[in-house]
């Protein structure tokens, strides 16, 4: 098992959010803390999330993202998913996550995104 590391930088003031390792229910509360770091420090509507370094997802993992999904929508924010492997993207697309999400291929793609978008 790959232990889970989290981090978030901004681009051009957008929250990036870098997932690593395997997301299960020990990120959970990391998932949440790092959610709740960017709402109070920025405004942005959108999220990006890039899972390049990830992957391993299980049904833990993924209610946590359906956990914050869902209070991010209630405040009309999107979340755009990059970087996923053919297997998380599937597994993600198998549980419905795909419907309440964007997927782009890279961070740069989702940032262009945004801004024609936005």
């Amino acid at each position: 098992m790959n232990p889970f590391n989290i981090k978030w930088v901004l681009e051009k003031d957008i929250p990036v959010v870098f997932l690593e390792g395997d997301i299960t229910s020990e990120s959970d509360s990391l998932l949440k803390e790092t959610y709740a770091e960017i709402k109070k420090k920025n405004r942005s509507r959108v999220y990006i999330f890039d899972f390049s370094k990830s992957n391993y997802i299980n049904s833990s993992g993924i209610s946590s993202f359906i956990k914050i999904i869902h209070i991010h929508k209630e405040s009309n924010g999107e979340f755009i998913f990059t970087g996923l492997s053919d297997h998380l993207l599937k597994v993600m697309d198998i549980v419905g996550l795909t419907e309440y999400i964007s997927i782009s291929e890279n961070i740069e793609s989702a940032i262009k995104k945004i801004q024609t978008t936005h």
